[in-house]
């Protein structure tokens, strides 16, 4: 008479378990997604922005006039998420379009001085999350937390340069 156990062996038809608290992708999200939740609660407070919105200040505050497909990439958000942003900041005031000079198609997206303010204002805010967020952490270990995300991004990613 043959065994009738259970087999843990996933081809020979046996469950196999993920143990999400050792799961890296799942680490990672659960901890942005706190970081995120965290610091957006504070500009939510002060400047009545989400967290899509602020990404999208954010990064047309560094690279300024990007179409909306070129800021869904930088952020990895998904387009619509993107456009509700740009329609809430361009509401807001904070966001203008632009249409392309090559591409009567295609708008350019730029804060507004109100924008720039706003933007300008939230850095400080966002600088003393990232300083708390790293205390714990020497400064050997804040250099080797950069070199190992950036070699993460290029694992995930392969030449298309995350940040």
């Amino acid at each position: 008479m043959s065994d009738s156990k259970p087999s843990d062996d996933p081809v020979a038809g046996g469950p196999e378990k993920l143990s999400l608290g050792d799961f890296l992708p799942y680490r990672l999200s659960v901890l942005s997604n706190t970081v995120s939740r965290a610091i957006a609660a504070d500009y939510d407070r002060a400047f009545g922005l989400n967290i899509w919105q602020w990404r999208c200040m954010a990064v047309l505050g560094e690279t300024p006039g990007l179409t909306a497909r070129e800021l869904a990439e930088r952020t990895a958000m998904d387009k619509v998420a993107v456009s509700r942003a740009i329609a809430a900041l361009e509401t807001a005031g904070h966001l203008r379009r632009e249409t392309d000079a090559r591409d009567a198609r295609a708008s350019r997206l730029f804060l507004t001085a109100d924008g720039l303010r706003t933007y300008q204002a939230i850095i400080p805010i966002a600088r003393r999350h990232e300083q708390a967020l790293l205390a714990p952490l020497t400064e050997h270990e804040r250099a080797q937390l950069s070199d190992l995300l950036t070699r993460l991004a290029h694992a995930a990613a392969p030449g298309e340069g995350l940040w």
